[in-house]
């Protein structure tokens, strides 16, 4: 079975539960992401959600970006 999403496969078929407890999605600068919380109280971006291939050459969007 094929299945096409955006979503990521951990997103739909999650591993461990424990592991996305210092995951959040949130809004930033107007487009929904994935943010994980690290061990000095900041937020990375993990992931963007979006359906407009723009974002995903806009640099703020970078998987590991430090969200203010």
């Amino acid at each position: 079975m094929i299945h096409y999403t955006p979503l990521s496969e951990s997103d739909i078929y999650p591993i461990d539960e424990a592991a996305y407890t210092n995951r959040k999605c949130v809004n930033y600068e107007g487009k929904t992401v994935f943010v994980e919380k690290n061990t000095n109280g900041e937020y990375q971006l993990v992931q963007l959600l979006s359906t407009d291939p723009q974002d995903y050459l806009n640099e703020k969007f970078t998987p590991g970006t430090i969200i203010p």
